[in-house]
């Protein structure tokens, strides 16, 4: 069976074809129309994974979408009842995304694949879409199942079981108490992008203190011994739609918001400190809780959701040895629902057997589900651009170790493209860690972006326990 997934309407829309149980393609829209986060329904996406796999539009015999609007409706009437007074944003902000596309969104893919009778269409929680990417392809014959991001339908966190084709959801906490939200308010607080800025707070984490931290865990969020939370929202604004903290937060935290792209102060460093330390925290007691819990014979953990992309908090979950073995989706945001809900659906509806690798190395083959070009396409654009190159063959892996060697900055485009926001090689910029100019230089002249963002090192095998704790 050949089965579409499809997320899209909320952030990071993205499209994955599965066929029989194997992933042959998936790509986030913004990849092709350039617009980060790109929330649109992944038109370009589809139409790419149905090119990579040589399938006619026709040919698509199940559709499915990684979140049940109805139960989002559920959510978002009740929360405005909720508001009361206060709902009128909450309404003008999410009515027509929620009444003219979700609740139709049936009818939307039947406007981009055409009409078809014999084609099915499902849904799939937003929880279970990211339970199902976190476990499916994963090494594991079983494993404990973590999920984390901002919010689904009604779930924030979620712990479950995966055992061969199986998924079975135990625990959840719901809206709007959510670990994602609390990170992205934050993250909006000291002047980033919500959804896109996280990243950036995360890095700016190691250079602050946590002295905020006891004002945190006091003000903001009751944290309990088994990772379960409840926030208190006189502090946050994001329940009514508008801003997502409000003045009282502001005057916890000694003033207003850190304005977009202003000087970045200590306060906002030691913001960042302190809340990555809660968040640690939290995680790893969910962690604890869920090997306690659903571990006993088992001792697997796989994660997905956007929290789930925190690498720091990853990091201490590896160090803190509560799980022998760790798997993490790498599209682990909501782009990585439209892998999940379609490997979901191929198990669960189309029955089909999972295979575990035996060599332990995902069924995700190292997430290149992307484009790719070949050589005279590449040439042939170079060309009709006018842009100097040179072909190098035998001899290009020592003319880019050369050309490093010389502080140069390369960019590497080769093979296919990675699925999910990291880059793992094949679409990297890579430089000479050694330079004590490097970082700066590649963030201001070519990133263009925070002097202080990290970039990640790459190492030979053999000679990782020399730079790393690990």
């Amino acid at each position: 069976m050949k089965i579409l997934g499809i997320s899209a309407l909320y952030h990071d829309a993205a499209a994955c074809l599965v066929v029989d149980g194997e992933i042959i393609a998936a790509a986030q829209e913004e990849r092709f129309t350039r617009i980060k986060h790109d929330l649109s329904m992944p038109v370009n996406a589809i139409w790419f994974c149905l090119k990579e796999a040589g399938v006619e539009k026709e040919e698509i015999d199940l559709v499915v979408f990684y979140d049940n609007p109805l139960y989002t409706l559920d959510r978002y009437m009740k929360n405005i009842l909720a508001a009361g007074q206060d709902a009128q944003q909450v309404i003008e902000r999410n009515f027509e995304s929620m009444f003219g596309q979700k609740i139709w969104i049936h009818k939307v893919i039947d406007g981009i694949l055409g009409v078809n009778e014999k084609r099915k269409f499902l849904v799939c929680e937003h929880h279970i879409s990211h339970a199902a990417s976190a476990f499916y392809p994963s090494p594991y014959e079983e494993a404990v199942i973590l999920t984390l991001d901002g919010v689904g339908e009604w779930a924030t966190t979620t712990i479950g079981i995966g055992c061969g084709e199986q998924i079975e959801m135990k625990e959840e906490l719901q809206f709007p108490h959510s670990l994602g939200l609390l990170y992205s308010a934050f993250t909006y607080f000291c002047g980033f992008k919500v959804n896109s800025g996280d990243y950036k707070f995360m890095g700016l984490a190691p250079y602050g203190e946590p002295v905020y931290e006891n004002l945190i865990r006091e003000k903001l969020i009751d944290i309990k011994e088994d990772g379960s939370f409840c926030l208190n929202l006189d502090f946050f604004d994001f329940q009514y739609g508008r801003a997502m903290t409000n003045d009282k937060f502001a005057a916890l935290f000694g003033g207003p918001r850190r304005q977009p792209e202003s000087e970045i102060t200590k306060r906002e460093m030691d913001i960042a400190a302190s809340a990555q330390k809660v968040v640690e925290d939290i995680i790893l007691k969910l962690v604890k809780h869920a090997k306690d819990q659903y571990g006993e014979k088992v001792d697997n953990l796989v994660m997905a959701g956007g929290v789930a992309l925190n690498c720091v908090a990853n990091g201490e979950i590896k160090r803190s040895k509560i799980f022998k073995n760790i798997w993490i989706q790498p599209a682990a945001g909501d782009a990585g629902g439209s892998l999940g809900c379609a490997l979901y659906a191929a198990y669960q509806y189309d029955q089909v057997t999972r295979k575990v690798n035996e060599n332990a190395v995902d069924s995700q083959k190292g997430s290149y589900l992307g484009p790719e070009y070949r050589t005279e396409e590449v040439e042939g654009y170079l060309k009709e651009n006018h842009y100097p190159y040179h072909i190098y063959y035998d001899d290009v892996f020592s003319k880019i170790a050369e050309l490093l060697a010389e502080e140069k900055v390369i960019g590497l485009f080769h093979g296919r493209m990675e699925f999910g926001p990291r880059a793992l090689g094949n679409r990297s910029i890579i430089a000479d860690a050694r330079s004590e100019i490097m970082q700066v230089k590649l963030n201001k002249k070519i990133k263009f972006r925070e002097s202080f963002r990290p970039f990640a090192p790459s190492v030979l095998r053999e000679d990782v326990s020399d730079y790393f704790e690990i």
